[in-house]
């Protein structure tokens, strides 16, 4: 019925049919076109990258020009559905180049969709995921149908003009080997491509080394320097303090020297050195560089408490189900300490709790919170801190141990809107005192496009967070308090820049001097910041420095 009505209005129409005609075939080879010259960047998406001849097209015509209908036809529609699939691979490449740093790993980045959908949720409401998610499914069918009806429309206008056809493969063929030959560009991008060919290449490497990376990384990580050391000969130079290791969510180098945000942080982190300072606490700051970058938080923790470079999934994985050695887990050998974590982001059974071997954990439900949630953030790093000090800190363990707690803070987190504000320790209650402050900030989609805002809101946002665990320290900490804390990676590229580096800031706070004593030689920088020309190491460094740092004796355990 549609095709009788469809030639019925061809032969009353015949130039408006044929006008839809030649439209719907450019736009068909547009879309061709441009898929098989998409980047894998987002900082790469400009006009004149899409004005290059993709020898694919080239070699593809030349093979399509030369079958019979239906191999012709079959051949269209799996080579659409293979570019769509091509298309698809390069905008989760542009995206996780933009948000975590690096490309799309077919093999071990599926599961990161679900903590997607979650952040989502969390950040926007469950109305705007479930439209968000519906609309990405449509696109990607979209695509993936489109470009099976686009192949195919071209292949037939190959096959109902083969001359001339042919003649424009040569003539395209001819222009890609002359582009080619002589290094020919349009404004630095060069006009011969052969960007589809490369991405596969590039995907089927990325799979093959992370096959290769499973198998040696088991290996790497089952030697350990300090695997066999007995709980005796760990960290004796620690023994009776208050330690608190605390993981400051996306405090990135980029807060300390972005030019927009670095001025606010670097007055924050002055002001607060010297507030320590009269209260007889003294810092140390250097950089690690994160195994991570943008998102995936638990990597960074794990590989600064691993002494392991834990940048994938798999990596991960391996780690939590071996017994290497976590920086934790070391106190709790030694007998002498308690261990104890905090961790607001934590909404799930957390099984990790065993490799960091920790006592207790005390999550997002178990803190008693009943204000509003800041977005991602569960709760204010203010309340989460004064909640550590009246259900942790403020308690004697027993058996006359000392403590080590492990506190992972969450308000500095993307999307950074609304972000919570200082009030009065003594007003915190339940929590119900910030329903003003995040009903007077800015909404989540303040920061979701405009990196101007971005890049403001981050810096208050580390400001928040780095302003109240000092306050606790201030307040709370004593002569025996060593507090360790650190960024775990950098913000993504809206708010560190396309060309960001991957270090976070890393501080050593102690009223006993003895303490910074004993890391005098890392030349670290004194105070709350450190540096530009401070010392960077890997994060994976930290560990074994640490345990040597305070008397720990390597008992290596190997292969």
């Amino acid at each position: 019925m549609a095709s009788a009505w469809t030639r019925r209005w061809r032969v009353a129409h015949p130039t408006a049919a044929q006008a839809l005609s030649v439209t719907v075939t450019v736009l068909a080879a547009v879309l061709v076109v441009a898929a098989l010259v998409m980047p894998n960047s987002m900082a790469q998406l400009h006009p004149r990258r899409f004005l290059r001849i993709p020898a694919e097209a080239v070699i593809g015509a030349a093979v399509l020009i030369a079958l019979p209908r239906r191999p012709r036809v079959a051949l269209a529609v799996v080579s659409g559905v293979a570019l769509a699939a091509m298309t698809v691979l390069n905008l989760l490449d542009a995206g996780f180049n933009q948000y975590l740093g690096r490309g799309f790993n077919v093999v071990l980045d599926w599961s990161l969709f679900g903590d997607a959908e979650s952040y989502l949720e969390d950040s926007y409401g469950r109305t705007a995921t479930l439209v968000a998610v519906a609309g990405v499914i449509v696109l990607v069918l979209s695509v993936f149908v489109v470009l099976a009806l686009s192949m195919v429309r071209l292949s037939n206008l190959l096959a109902r003009h083969p001359a001339t056809a042919t003649r424009g493969t040569l003539v395209a063929g001819v222009a890609w080997i002359t582009c080619s030959s002589l290094g020919l560009q349009l404004s630095g991008v060069p006009l011969a491509a052969d960007s589809t060919a490369n991405a596969l290449k590039d995907q089927a490497h990325r799979i093959s080394d992370t096959l290769k990376d499973e198998a040696e990384f088991r290996k790497v990580a089952r030697v350990d320097a300090f695997g066999n050391t007995p709980g005796s000969q760990l960290v004796p130079d620690l023994r009776g303090k208050d330690m608190v290791f605390t993981f400051i969510e996306s405090y990135g180098r980029s807060a300390v020297e972005d030019p927009i945000m670095g001025p606010g942080v670097d007055a924050t982190l002055d002001a607060r050195t010297q507030a320590l300072a009269k209260a007889g606490f003294h810092a140390k700051s250097g950089w690690l560089t994160s195994a991570t970058y943008g998102g995936s938080s638990w990597l960074g923790h794990s590989t600064t408490m691993s002494g392991l470079w834990i940048s994938n999934q798999q990596r991960y994985r391996t780690v939590m189900a071996s017994d290497h050695m976590s920086l934790t887990d070391a106190f709790k050998k030694t007998g002498a300490f308690d261990t104890v974590g905090v961790m607001p982001g934590v909404q799930k059974a957390w099984p990790e709790q065993k490799w960091y071997g920790l006592d207790k954990v005390y999550n997002a439900f178990q803190l008693g919170y009943k204000g509003p949630k800041f977005s991602w953030s569960t709760m204010p790093d203010q309340y989460t801190l004064q909640q550590f000090q009246n259900r942790v800190h403020s308690k004697q363990p027993a058996d006359g141990k000392s403590r080590m707690s492990l506190l992972i803070l969450t308000s500095s987190h993307t999307p950074w809107a609304p972000i919570p504000k200082m009030v009065g320790w003594d007003q915190l209650g339940d929590g119900s005192v910030f329903n003003g402050i995040e009903k007077a900030g800015h909404p989540s989609s303040y920061t979701l496009t405009d990196d101007t805002h971005t890049k403001e809101e981050y810096g208050k946002s580390v400001q928040y967070t780095v302003t109240a665990l000092t306050e606790w320290l201030e307040r709370y900490g004593t002569k025996d308090t060593v507090l360790v804390f650190l960024g775990d990676h950098q913000p993504n590229a809206h708010a560190s820049g396309n060309h960001a580096s991957r270090d976070v800031p890393i501080s050593i706070v102690a009223k006993d001097p003895t303490v910074l004593d004993k890391i005098a030689s890392w030349g670290w920088t004194d105070g709350l910041r450190p540096a530009h020309t401070a010392p960077v190491w890997k994060m994976s460094a930290f560990r074994d420095r640490f345990l040597t740092a305070f008397g720990s004796t390597p008992h290596p355990k190997k292969n």
